[in-house]
């Protein structure tokens, strides 16, 4: 396949996606830990969507050709790459998408389902959608951002979207009855029986799944399991675009407060009430 250059996009598929209101809050549940990870190191942690870590209730399908598309998929090849087939470039599409997930309703669910394991606790983080939209926006416009890849600062060509999960009948669902999918919707598409609850927002980053990406000298990126975002959690906070830091009963508040109140982040942690 030939090597290619391709800038990323602001919200390219915007038309396909269900996007909320501005004003709805979105919940991030996750270790106190790992929050002070991300504050120190300013960044949003998003996963290869065919990468999610083997926990429980992970999505093995997450980002794949629903079972029904696949067929049809197969079938379609590349008229300059017969070898090449839609499917193919959906699964490599899919190798190369990442989401950072939020919920849209502050549940027993996800308190019980995410950010286990922890000495400290868990913690979830209150965000205002549009605010945050606003935010990484502007922090993704390919004409300010760039890629650090192996110490190599490379242009940006992550498309970035959001949209609210469909939750469907995945062994039933078609997408493509009467034309190829955009590979997108496969980001946007997870099994009713097991994850309706989950309520999910999410925010993609994907690169064109066809070709190459290449540094100057012909060495090809490879697309690892996760990214970090940057993203200033003072700035999120200040322009509350972080609404709330809301904390389990088990967890260790007043050491999450020191350590926070060291970075001269000064929130009020609430009690959670689901």
């Amino acid at each position: 396949m030939a090597t290619i250059l391709r800038l990323g996009s602001i919200e390219p598929h915007a038309p396909l996606m269900r996007i909320p209101l501005d004003d709805q809050l979105l919940y991030k549940v996750m270790t106190v830990e790992n929050l002070l990870r991300s504050v120190t190191g300013n960044y949003l942690y998003f996963n290869r969507v065919d990468s999610y870590p083997d926990y429980p209730n992970a999505d093995e399908n997450d980002g794949r050709q629903l079972p029904k598309d696949q067929p049809a998929n197969t079938s379609v090849r590349f008229e300059k790459a017969p070898d090449f087939s839609a499917a193919h470039y959906y699964d490599q599409s899919r190798a190369r998408t990442y989401a950072c997930c939020f919920s849209t309703q502050n549940t027993d669910y996800i308190w019980n389902n995410y950010g286990n394991g922890s000495e400290k606790g868990k913690v979830c983080v209150v965000f205002e959608f549009g605010k945050l939209r606003a935010l990484l926006n502007r922090a993704l416009d390919p004409e300010g951002a760039a890629l650090l890849y192996e110490g190599n600062v490379c242009r940006q060509i992550f498309d970035v979207n959001y949209g609210l999960v469909n939750y469907v009948d995945w062994d039933s669902h078609r997408t493509n009855e009467h034309y190829l999918s955009n590979p997108i919707l496969y980001t946007y598409i997870k099994d009713a029986t097991r994850f309706c609850e989950e309520n999910e927002l999410r925010i993609s980053l994907s690169a064109i799944g066809i070709g190459q990406f290449a540094l100057r000298d012909g060495t090809l990126i490879q697309f690892p399991p996760s990214l970090q975002l940057g993203f200033d959690f003072r700035d999120a906070i200040a322009n509350a675009a972080i609404r709330e830091i809301l904390f389990a009963p088990e967890a260790d508040s007043g050491f999450l407060t020191q350590e926070l109140s060291k970075l001269r982040i000064e929130p009020d942690p609430v009690p959670a009430n689901t």
